[in-house]
C-alpha cells in the first residue's frame, strides 16, 4: 500500500458529501478517492426499487454527482451484480482500501459481507461505516440483552444513551486519481419513466438531492416545527417535515435532523418530532434483528388468517376509487407526488387490511413501487403495525373508520377537495360521506354516486363485522 493508491467510497443509501463517515475517512487519508456507485439489479425477491424510487434515484445521483465536481471529483457508475462489480472496480482503479456506510437490509448485510471476504482475499481492504442510524442496531438492548420489540422502552433506552455524535462536515476537496475508471452514462439506465410519464408531477414537489434535503429540513425547523406536535396529524396543514425520502435515500442523515431539532428546542413540538425520527430507528433495528419482517408476521398467529383474494377492490384501492373520500384523497396523492401523509397512510391501510381484508403484503407492494420514501424497514414495519401482525403493533380489532377520521383529521374538508375534486362543491357535512347526502344536494354540486364519484365498494358497518369474525374465527382454530 503506498500514499498513492486511491481509496474507493461506494455510495447506497448515503447520497449526500456532509456527515458521511466513509467519504471522510477516505479523504481524510489524503489519497485520491474514487466514488462509486453500482445500480444493482440482482436485488433478490421483490424489492428491486420501485419506480417511485427509480425516478428519484435518478435525480438524486445527478445532484450527487454535481457536487462530488464541486469538490474536484466524479461519480463513476456502474451496473451489475455489485458482489462483482465492486471488487472489479477496485482493482481496475489500482485502489488498496474500499470504504462504505452500512445498509440494514437482510440481502445487503450478506452481500456486503461477502463482497468484504472477497475484497481482502485481494489484498484489499473493507472498511464499514454507519451513516444512516442514531444508533448501531445491537447496541440497543432489553435488560435480557435481546432486542425490544415495544416502541416505548426502545426510545426511552435511547434517550438515556450518550446523544448521537454531532454531524461531521463534507469535505472541501476531494483528490481526484491519476486515471479515472470506466463508467456508465446516467441516462443509459432509463430510470426515468417515459411512455407515460407518471411522475410529471414529482418534480412540483420535490427537489431531490443533499441541497433538497437541507433546505426542507431548514423549512421545517424554521417555519414549522413550532406547530408540529398539534398539526401533524391534519393532511392539510403541511405541518410534517417531508424529509423520509431523503432520509431513505441518505440525502441527509438522521444526526443532522437530530442536532438541527435539538438546536431549536421548541418543547413538546421537538420531543414528538424527534420520536417520530425514533419510530423511523425502531423500524431498522427491527429489520436488522428480524430479518424475516417484509414477508412474515411477526406476531403468531396470523399464518392461518383468512385474507381474501379480491383483484377488483384492490384496483380500486390502488386507483383512489372505494368511494371513501380520506382513503381515495390518500391514494390519488400517492399516485400524483409519490408521497401520502402519515394519518392517510394508516387510513388507507386499515382500509385495505381491515374493511377489505386483503393481505397486509399486497399494500406493501403497491407502496415500495409508488412512494418515493420506499424503505423496507418503514415500509414493512408500518404496514404490520397497521395490520396487528407485527411488533408494537396496533390490535387487529382496532378498525379505522374513514368517514370519522375524515372528520376529525380534515374537519373543513381541504384535504379531500384538492385530491377528490369531482366532490369538491358538497358542504362539509356530506364531503366525507358522499353516499348519505340528500339527492338535491348530491345534484347541487355535480355528483352522482357510481358515475362522477364511485358509491362506496364496502359498507363500513358489515366490513367492520366481517373483519372482526375473520380474526375471532382464527383465534377458535376455524
Amino acid at each position: 500500500m503506498s500514499d498513492s493508491d486511491p481509496v474507493v467510497v461506494w455510495f447506497r443509501q448515503d447520497l449526500r458529501l456532509a456527515d458521511n463517515p466513509a467519504l471522510t475517512a477516505a479523504a481524510a487519508t489524503g489519497r485520491a478517492v474514487v466514488p462509486l456507485y453500482v445500480l444493482d439489479d440482482d436485488t433478490p425477491g421483490p424489492w428491486k426499487p420501485g419506480g417511485a424510487s427509480r425516478w428519484w434515484l435518478y435525480h438524486s445521483l445527478a445532484a450527487l454527482d454535481c457536487a462530488l465536481r464541486a469538490a474536484g471529483s466524479q461519480l463513476v457508475l456502474r451496473r451489475g451484480n455489485a458482489a462483482a462489480v465492486v471488487p472489479a472496480a477496485a482493482r481496475e482503479a489500482g485502489a488498496t482500501r474500499v470504504a462504505w456506510n452500512r445498509c440494514d437490509e437482510p440481502f445487503a448485510i450478506r452481500r456486503d459481507d461477502a463482497i468484504a471476504e472477497t475484497l481482502r482475499a485481494s489484498g484489499i481492504a473493507a472498511e464499514s461505516f454507519n451513516a444512516a442510524l442514531l444508533f448501531e442496531p445491537w447496541t440497543v438492548k432489553t435488560g435480557s440483552g435481546g432486542p425490544y420489540r415495544v416502541f416505548t422502552p426502545f426510545w426511552r433506552a435511547c434517550l438515556a444513551a450518550p446523544a448521537p455524535q454531532a454531524p461531521l462536515p463534507k469535505p472541501r476537496r476531494l483528490a481526484a486519481p491519476k486515471r479515472w475508471p470506466s463508467g456508465e452514462r446516467l441516462g443509459d439506465w432509463r430510470l426515468k419513466p417515459t411512455r407515460p410519464d407518471w411522475a410529471a408531477g414529482f418534480a412540483t414537489v420535490w427537489q431531490p438531492g443533499e441541497e433538497g434535503a437541507r433546505a426542507r429540513l431548514r423549512g421545517f425547523v424554521d417555519q414549522r416545527l413550532a406547530r408540529y406536535a398539534d398539526g401533524r396529524d391534519r393532511p392539510a396543514d403541511e405541518a410534517t417535515a417531508r424529509l423520509s425520502p431523503h432520509l431513505h435515500f441518505g440525502e441527509i442523515g438522521p444526526r443532522q435532523v437530530w442536532h438541527a431539532v435539538r438546536g431549536r428546542e421548541t418543547g413538546d413540538a421537538a420531543a414528538k418530532f424527534l420520536s417520530e425520527i425514533g419510530w423511523r430507528e425502531f423500524a431498522h433495528h427491527l429489520l436488522f434483528h428480524f430479518p424475516e419482517m417484509p414477508m412474515a408476521n411477526l406476531r403468531d398467529g396470523f399464518e392461518r388468517f383468512p385474507w381474501r383474494s379480491d383483484a377488483a377492490a384492490l384496483r380500486a384501492w390502488q386507483c383512489g376509487r372505494t368511494g371513501y373520500p380520506t382513503v381515495d384523497a390518500g391514494m390519488r396523492e400517492l399516485w400524483r407526488t409519490g408521497w401520502m401523509h402519515n394519518r392517510v397512510r394508516m387510513i388507507a391501510a386499515s382500509f385495505l387490511v381491515k374493511h377489505l381484508l386483503i393481505d397486509w403484503r399486497e399494500g406493501a407492494r403497491w407502496f415500495w413501487d409508488t412512494l418515493v420514501d420506499a424503505d423496507l424497514a418503514n415500509n414493512s414495519a408500518g404496514w404490520q403495525w397497521v395490520a396487528g401482525t407485527g411488533a408494537d403493533a396496533a390490535p387487529f380489532f382496532r378498525i379505522f373508520n374513514p368517514v370519522t377520521q375524515g372528520e376529525k383529521f380534515d374537519a373543513g374538508g381541504a384535504y379531500v377537495r384538492c385530491w377528490v375534486p369531482e366532490i369538491a362543491r358538497l358542504p362539509d357535512r356530506w364531503l366525507h360521506r358522499p353516499w348519505a347526502a340528500p339527492a338535491d344536494v348530491l345534484a347541487n354540486a355535480g355528483v352522482r354516486l357510481g358515475e362522477t364519484y364511485p358509491a362506496p365498494i364496502v359498507d363500513h358497518g358489515q366490513a367492520r363485522k366481517r373483519a372482526l369474525a375473520a380474526l375471532y374465527g382464527r383465534r377458535r382454530g376455524c
